[in-house]
């Protein structure tokens, strides 16, 4: 049914966006020529936002949408959309009738996809609820375990994995922690989620650690000062003997590591 404030010949219409990362920072944008305040969050018009034609079924259809704006220092910055504090942003979109705020009309929601930058703007595809759809039902099956460490299949509790340290020193990939690990590569294929610093709400991976030192799989987004905190997590190699020796959780490994795989096929007999 057609809200009312959308029959008049002359319509007093915006489109108003609300982003909300996943470092809990929550930003509003408008279409329109002046800020509008909508349950407590400003929706600023500058940048200003333009959605391509926008389509809602009741279908299995999958719904994408690409929005566009501009890039500015305080809003949303480059460096900021290359670090990746925008994957997976969470996205909606509705209609606005800006005389009277109160009148809404919501139009879709779902999450930022792939983000391009080019000419200081940007563009970005969001992805609708059905775009889940396209995810794979049946896991395939795999020697390493599938599920994540310490997640709702893994069941290992990460608390006592855990722990606040301080970074020392740093030589490229290398972090000098003020903290050893616990035991032998305890960190290797685990998290760092930065405190604070230029980083600050953002993650690494680790490759190894040994000792007081961790070595991350790629550069941060943002150089890393000594005295910088950070929160690291141990990781998991996804073997069944890790699995089993180091976590004591066998029941809960998630992978097939005595099924054969295809070079069964190609093996000569008596070989």
């Amino acid at each position: 049914m057609t809200a009312a404030w959308l029959d008049p010949e002359l319509t007093t219409l915006a489109f108003c966006w609300r982003l909300d990362r996943r470092d809990g920072v929550s930003l509003g944008f408008t279409s329109h020529d002046r800020d509008l305040v909508i349950d407590g969050l400003a929706y600023r018009a500058a940048p200003g936002m333009t959605p391509s034609a926008i389509s809602v079924s009741d279908g299995f259809e999958v719904d994408t949408l690409d929005i566009a704006g501009a890039l500015t220092s305080d809003a949303i910055t480059e460096g900021d959309m290359a670090a990746g504090r925008w994957d997976g942003a969470g996205v909606r979109l509705f209609a606005v009738d800006w005389s009277d705020p109160a009148n809404v009309l919501h139009l879709t929601r779902g999450m930022l996809g792939d983000v391009s930058i080019r000419d200081g703007a940007f563009s970005a595809e969001l992805k609708g609820p059905t775009a889940m759809l396209e995810r794979p039902v049946v896991e395939q099956t795999s020697p390493e375990c599938r599920a994540s460490l310490g997640d709702r299949r893994c069941r290992v509790d990460l608390a006592p994995r855990t722990k606040v340290a301080r970074v020392t020193a740093v030589a490229g990939l290398v972090l000098t922690l003020d903290a050893e690990e616990p035991s032998a590569n305890a960190y290797g294929y685990g998290r760092i989620d930065w405190i604070d610093g230029a980083n600050s709400g953002l993650s690494a991976l680790v490759a190894v650690s040994d000792g007081a030192e961790v070595t991350l799989r790629e550069a941060p987004a943002f150089p890393v000062e000594p005295g910088t905190r950070l929160r690291i997590t141990e990781g998991c190699d996804r073997s069944l003997a890790t699995c089993r020796d180091r976590f004591a959780n066998a029941a809960n490994f998630r992978g097939e590591p005595y099924l054969p795989g295809n070079d069964l096929l190609t093996r000569y007999l008596g070989s």
